[in-house]
């Protein structure tokens, strides 16, 4: 008869380390230890705390992540930078997902808005190889699911370049798929009939942004909203330029948009190309853009996945488990040639 050895599990280790300042091991905690009790959800340790001293208690690898995790994070926060509760749980998973990545160089790359209502800094690594791509390229391709960050750091980065006087003004445009782009129908002036598309980036401004300000840069037309119908025959010189929801692109219509850019300016698209809701099965100006600029200098491609997702914790969760009902069924006939998520 055939003898099973039982697989050795690897003795638990103890580590200890002590933070020099008290007052910033006490942020490092959290109220009542929530941020090391994310650390240890996250990386299946145990961490007590003591005083300006903690033990972490584990398997051998997991316990040096949570080690690594908490003397980066306390660095961040040596460095002045605001910890809030969901940036543990970012550092926590890139730390998961790169054992190597430096926390300093993500979280302390602010963009430079100066309005005083929001510090705005990536969150994942693919967030900091979107923003060193809007500031490297004249056109960035932001593609992933939603959550990710791609139309909030798009327009964070419009915004810095409008306050440093990179760009003259701001454009945003979308297509309006359910109105299939006839607008003049509706009541009101164009930013008005386009208003309920372009809802999520004037949500991103007036996040950046007071609302008086805002109101004067749109009134002055140093911020521009139009349906992507509208855009034809333009020449957009010393313009930051975003394209939301891009996915829902025609061909015809990619093309277009892309040749508009002018002197000085730069284009940001963003998209979810599982998301397609183009009528009669067209093909996606998004999906073909990325077949063919592919690896044409000065154009850069970014793809995040749910790993990326700064949303509530369900919102990878509940993309989890589409991309879980996908693998059974298939995916729908407009997704096909999705590859699988990737930073490029």
């Amino acid at each position: 008869m055939a003898k099973h050895t039982a697989t050795k599990q690897p003795a638990p280790r103890h580590r200890q380390r002590t933070f020099p300042d008290n007052s910033l091991a006490l942020s490092l905690y959290g109220e009542q230890g929530s941020n090391l009790k994310v650390i240890e959800d996250a990386l299946h340790v145990s961490i007590h705390a003591r005083g300006n001293q903690i033990t972490v208690t584990g398997d051998p690898d997991a316990v040096e992540l949570a080690e690594r995790a908490c003397d980066q994070i306390y660095g961040l926060l040596e460095a002045g930078y605001p910890l809030s509760p969901g940036d543990v749980e970012y550092a926590t998973r890139i730390l998961r997902e790169s054992p190597e990545a430096a926390l300093k160089d993500i979280f302390l790359d602010t963009l430079s808005i100066h309005s005083g209502k929001r510090l705005v800094t990536p969150k994942s690594l693919a967030q900091k190889l979107y923003v060193e791509g809007m500031r490297t390229h004249d056109i960035v391709f932001g593609i992933g699911p939603a959550g990710t960050g791609k139309t909030y750091l798009a327009m964070a980065m419009a915004v810095s370049a409008l306050i440093r006087e990179e760009a003259a003004r701001i454009v945003l445009t979308r297509p309006a798929v359910e109105a299939g782009e006839r607008l003049g129908f509706l009541p009101g002036d164009l930013a008005e009939k386009v208003n309920p598309y372009l809802r999520p980036l004037y949500d991103a401004l007036y996040d950046m942004l007071s609302f008086e300000r805002v109101g004067g840069l749109l009134q002055r037309g140093v911020i521009e909203v139009a349906p992507l119908a509208f855009m034809r025959g333009r020449t957009l010189n010393e313009a930051f330029v975003i394209l939301d929801e891009a996915q829902n692109t025609t061909s015809e219509q990619m093309k277009m948009f892309l040749t508009r850019l002018g002197y000085r300016s730069k284009a940001v698209i963003t998209g979810d190309v599982t998301q397609i809701d183009l009528p009669d099965k067209r093909l996606s100006g998004l999906l073909e853009a990325r077949q063919i600029l592919q690896g044409i200098e000065g154009i850069a491609f970014v793809h995040f996945s749910k790993l990326d997702v700064v949303r509530h914790r369900l919102v990878r969760e509940i993309i989890q488990a589409y991309e879980e009902k996908d693998k059974h069924t298939g995916p729908r006939a407009a997704d096909s040639g999705e590859p699988q998520p990737n930073r490029t």
